[in-house]
């Protein structure tokens, strides 16, 4: 394998550490510094695989509600979540169970869990969050350090560098790489695909908080530069504390398929591998369908089993394992270029390109299996992996019926084969399992590649291990399906956004090692874009000025240059969007590819291509847009943006 190709990878095979001397004249200045060999997880997937299909699928119960307020003449559902660590057993069998973080309602301390339990929310009711940062020990009120290695030399949050050097990328002196962070990890929620939210409710990385341990080291910042500013700027800021935040979420667009997780600068990719992570689904309004009409649920907010249920969330992930049954991710890129890892050049020590897991994980559980009934079943499906595009295909050929996507129903169903899903997308399908024989397994198999996805032809996953996701087993139907079948919907109309303001060329681009180019990509960037005969493609870090700046009410295109090797999952925050069109550079546009004629906030945007996007921007604010491959957006592929005039007391980036 070339080397660009071993850090494109991830290094997915590799993490705990085999520690070496190095010696001689060659290498006299890393005399002192250890040498880490990258080994892979001790708990291979090929060793849990055999228990494919011995563990029930977990259907997420609904988060409890702390409360129905009325406040001022504003009635709102308000909940109190945390994210705490704690054991869950993940892996199957008698096989040791798994530290994770989750989320969870700190009046009910037996909801927290991964994934974390579903928010129910109506239409036009608001949804109001007490946002908590739990992760210290119950007994002694410390903190906790993270479940994985974090790298400091990126542009990250950096509690350590204090209020001055907080989201900063820190300097370090010339000699061996610093170790991994250890100290109280930061945390800010976003609530992904909701729109028209105040800024402060967003999740705005810079926003983030550590928790209220009683040890928080001298000297650390314990926020972000934007969670004090939006203390001060929010009408909730009044109920901001320690180690917490209230956001308000006003549900007042079409019924859709949101979820929740974590989006603390540069450290996301691990806080949301971790485990918090969870469904928000929005039901009601104009934009959704009576009671009756889709398979739906007679689950009640304690049921996890599903019985009765034929509405089911699915989250996707791959992850790995260790044979103590402990998350496995890599600590460490190849070390043959350990020379120039910060602070002797430019290649991060830790940090990975992308990353990989050879075990597919469903809502918390390697490879389940669920009993479907003779029936129609309605599925709302996420891929909540880091890297990892999905091509999902049931191995008996049976169709999937996509009736919606990110941003709620698509105009119409589509009857589809395959979906393909980029990270943080989602498919509102139905399946019809009505006539299939009673005692029929069926593998739902994913066809993606084990690494980037480039949209063109690739080798898929590996069939034993993560070229499977699930089993569904057929029983009788306990009752009749009422439901309507999928090709007889009439789903809610659409309203077209309206007539275009401006058009706007940005870009993605890569960043290849100067210190040995041999090392491959150091990071990923936006940026914007200028036709050739002037400033072309100028890739932009995430500190660099506000480029982006619609004007409030305003509707414009982004064309998205790719200049990169791979496809990479764009989602603009604030916003829903129309895909218009994808151009190759020297070819023709085409239409968007069926399941995406609806609105959708997360696009892929293949290489060598243009990808053009309309929406509109309704609500003043700071806002961000980014590649949603975590370990992109967490080294640079991130990037403010405001709507509006920027107030002249916003912090200075």
């Amino acid at each position: 394998m070339k080397r660009r190709q071993l850090l494109k990878h991830g290094l997915a095979a590799t993490g705990g550490l085999l520690v070496l001397r190095r010696g001689g004249p060659a290498s006299a200045m890393f005399d002192e510094c250890p040498v880490v060999l990258p080994q892979g997880p001790t708990l291979p997937g090929v060793d849990i695989a055999p228990y494919r299909y011995t563990v029930p699928l977990l259907i997420p119960p609904i988060m409890p509600r702390a409360s129905r307020r009325h406040d001022h003449g504003s009635h709102y559902d308000y909940y109190e979540i945390a994210v705490r660590q704690f054991k869950q057993q993940v892996l199957p069998g008698r096989m040791p169970m798994t530290t994770v973080w989750g989320y969870g309602s700190i009046q009910h301390p037996e909801t927290f869990s991964y994934p974390a339990f579903t928010i129910e929310a109506t239409w036009r009711r608001p949804v109001r969050v007490k946002w908590i940062n739990d992760l210290k020990d119950p007994v002694t009120g410390h903190f906790l350090p993270h479940l994985l290695p974090v790298d400091p030399t990126l542009h990250w949050a950096n509690p350590p560098g204090g209020e001055e050097g907080r989201d900063s990328r820190p300097m370090f002196p010339v000699g061996c790489p610093p170790e991994p962070y250890g100290g109280p990890v930061p945390i800010v929620t976003h609530l992904h695909g909701m729109v028209r939210v105040a800024q402060e409710s967003d999740g705005y990385p810079e926003a983030w908080y550590l928790p209220a341990a009683t040890d928080i080291p001298e000297g650390y910042a314990e926020t972000g530069t934007f969670y004090d500013y939006y203390k001060r700027t929010s009408p909730l800021g009044h109920l901001w504390e320690p180690g917490a935040a209230v956001f308000e979420y006003p549900n007042d667009q079409r019924a859709a398929t949101l979820w929740y997780h974590d989006h603390a600068l540069g450290i996301t990719r691990l806080n949301v591998y971790a485990g918090p992570a969870g469904f928000y689904l929005l039901r009601g309004g104009p934009g959704d369908l009576p009671p009756g009409v889709l398979p739906g649920s007679a689950r009640t907010r304690d049921d996890c089993h599903g019985s009765g249920t034929y509405e089911i969330p699915l989250v996707i992930q791959d992850r790995s394992f260790n044979d103590d049954g402990s998350l496995f991710y890599p600590a460490t890129r190849d070390p043959e270029f350990a020379d120039v890892y910060i602070p002797n050049g430019d290649v991060p020590p830790i940090w990975v390109p992308e990353f990989f897991g050879d075990v597919m994980v469903v809502n918390g559980r390697p490879w389940p299996f669920l009993n479907v009934e003779q029936r129609r079943y309605r599925f709302r499906i996420l891929n909540g992996s880091n890297s990892r595009f999905l091509l999902l295909k049931m191995d008996n050929g049976l169709p999937f019926w996509q009736i919606g996507s990110d941003s709620g129903f698509l105009p119409c169903p589509v009857e589809r084969d395959t979906l393909l899903l980029a990270p943080a997308e989602r498919a509102d399908v139905i399946v019809d399992f009505s006539r299939v024989r009673v005692g029929t397994p069926i593998v739902l198999r994913n066809l993606g590649p084990d690494g980037p996805f480039n949209g063109g032809p690739q080798p898929p996953a590996d069939p034993e291990t993560t070229g499977q996701v699930m089993q569904f087993r057929v029983v009788p139907a306990r009752s009749r399906d009422t439901s309507t079948p999928p090709h007889r919907l009439r789903l809610p109309r659409l309203k077209p956004l309206g007539d275009v303001d401006a058009v706007r060329r940005v870009s993605l681009n890569e960043v290849t090692s100067t210190s040995d180019p041999a090392a491959g990509p150091i990071a990923a960037l936006l940026g914007t874009f200028r036709p050739p005969g002037s400033d072309t493609a100028k890739p932009l870090f995430w500190d660099d000025p506000v480029t982006e700046n619609p004007a409030t009410g305003s509707t414009e295109i982004w064309e998205i240059y790719n200049f990169t090797m791979d496809a990479h999952p764009i989602h603009v925050h604030e916003v829903h969007f129309e895909i218009v069109d994808r151009q190759p550079f020297d070819g023709a546009p085409r239409p968007p590819e069926a399941g995406e004629e609806g609105f959708k906030d997360t696009v892929i945007a293949l290489p060598d291509e243009i990808t053009r996007i309309k929406m509109t921007f309704e609500r003043p604010g700071r806002f961000v847009w980014h590649c949603h491959i975590l370990e992109h957006e967490d080294n640079e592929m991130m990037r403010p943006y405001q709507i509006g005039p920027t107030p002249p007391d916003i912090p200075d980036r």
